[in-house]
């Protein structure tokens, strides 16, 4: 089974982050950077679905600039067979539908069985990226996963639904998962892996300029305004604990 395992590198979530002075992203020069968390449970899974079938190859895919060569590394050192890096400079793009063509261009001649995505990123959290990229390759997906089991003529997986319920979801292959965080446990990297990793095969992708064919753009970002203010409610003690209860039920909702 040949499956590829969409991996983002992000800032580390300790990172004190800063806007930048054009204020349209954050000041990303001092940041430490790491494997976005679900697309690290992404990567698990697909590495265990490799050790469960005996055989196979685990693909890693990532787009970002050349820094994100660390994290591929990373993801090598675990276990990962080969990798696509898909070179975008410091322009990565910021929509899911742009990353998701990018993607889904890198894939054109790999023929993938199974594609692995985190079911969002730290930094943006769109949760699209996955869906969107099946939907450019006419793939048959499912979304926060934590289980997958292969079968002989496809994979049953285990989707997490609302209030503690799970669905249970047979599929036929190729198709595209997006894998929930905790879904199972994160291995790391040994010695040996690391060493290895360095000669792994890690094929450049030159991408097209992404941020002309974005569909989406960032204007502005800021910190919120903060602010104080006093307001008096008069009147008998019963009217201004009602008006008191109201405003802290419909403006301030901490009720």
């Amino acid at each position: 089974m040949k499956i590829v395992a969409a991996i983002k590198q992000v800032p580390s979530r300790d990172s004190l982050l800063k806007v930048n002075a054009s204020g349209t992203w954050i000041e990303d020069t001092d940041l430490s950077w790491e494997i976005n968390e679900p697309d690290a449970y992404a990567l698990e899974e697909a590495l265990q679905l490799k050790e469960i079938t005996g055989g196979g190859e685990v693909i890693v895919l990532c787009a970002g600039p050349e820094r994100a060569s660390q994290t591929i590394r990373e993801a090598l050192a675990k276990g990962a067979d080969r990798a696509i890096h898909i070179e975008t400079g410091e322009q990565t793009p910021t929509d899911p539908l742009t990353l998701a063509r990018l993607l889904a261009s890198a894939l054109e001649t790999e023929k993938p069985d199974l594609i692995l995505t985190g079911l969002q990123s730290d930094d943006l959290g769109y949760g699209q990226t996955g869906v969107v990229l099946a939907e450019l390759m006419g793939l048959p997906h499912a979304t926060i996963i934590m289980n997958v089991e292969p079968e002989s003529t496809g994979i049953k997986v285990k989707r997490e639904l609302e209030d503690g319920w799970f669905q249970n979801v047979w599929m036929p292959l190729p198709a595209l998962l997006t894998i929930q965080s905790g879904a199972t446990k994160l291995r790391y990297a040994t010695l040996m892996g690391i060493k290895r990793a360095k000669t792994k095969e890690v094929k450049k992708a030159p991408a097209p300029n992404a941020t002309s064919s974005s569909t989406v753009h960032l204007d502005r970002i800021y910190l919120p305004q903060k602010s104080k203010r006093t307001q008096i409610l008069d009147g008998a003690p019963k009217e201004a604990a009602a008006k008191l209860v109201e405003k802290l039920r419909f403006e301030a909702r901490v009720i």
